[in-house]
């Protein structure tokens, strides 16, 4: 029966990622010699992978933001790697890598590339993409020193700056769920005793 303060269901929204990582454990445990999993051998079934705690979650998004902003499309690829060498948590590290998409690409990397010019002190030129070796060529040639350092200084503050946001949040939602637990006692004791 829920509470009349609310916090039974904070609770059970709590426990529903809980129950999807564990899900998730359990499947890949049972699928790690398969061919897509066993070339990460048993490194893919460690639990500090697939915890919920507040360190390997904070972390995790932190580094998911950060490699966001790499220009390759190799970002699953990195964000496994840093998740296995590193022992964050998996599935967060792969959607927070997901900040970067189709919608938010362009003005992610143009906002590097600003802040690149800013450092450099390089004038801003507007250029449009076009997805061929010619426009690498040219038209991103002389303007790669302040992209690639936009897109380093970015991934850098971004990342820092989510990991600790994303800490905040995560101490006041467990301050307040204290609270609320506190106040509930509270207003539940004299019940109790009548």
């Amino acid at each position: 029966m829920p509470s009349p303060s609310g916090t039974q269901g904070c609770y059970s929204l709590a426990r529903m990622p809980r129950r999807l990582v564990k899900r998730l454990f359990v499947w890949v445990h049972h699928r790690k010699h398969r061919w897509y999993l066993r070339m990460f051998g048993d490194r893919i079934t460690d639990p500090h992978l697939w915890t919920l705690n507040r360190h390997s979650i904070t972390a995790a998004f932190g580094f998911g933001v950060a490699i966001g902003f790499i220009p390759l499309p190799m970002h699953t690829l990195i964000a496994v790697y840093v998740a296995l060498t590193r022992r964050l948590n998996l599935p967060v590290l792969l959607a927070a890598t997901w900040v970067n998409n189709p919608l938010t690409a362009v003005p992610m990397y143009f906002g590097a590339y600003w802040v690149g010019s800013h450092i450099l002190g390089t004038p801003i030129h507007h250029f449009a993409f076009e997805p061929n070796w010619h426009w690498i060529e040219h038209g991103l040639g002389p303007r790669w020193k302040p992209f690639l350092l936009g897109c380093l200084v970015s991934a850098i503050a971004c990342g820092m700056l989510a990991r600790y946001v994303l800490e905040l949040v995560w101490r006041s939602a467990v301050r307040r769920r204290y609270r609320a637990r506190r106040c509930h006692r509270v207003v539940a004791l004299p019940a109790d005793k009548a």
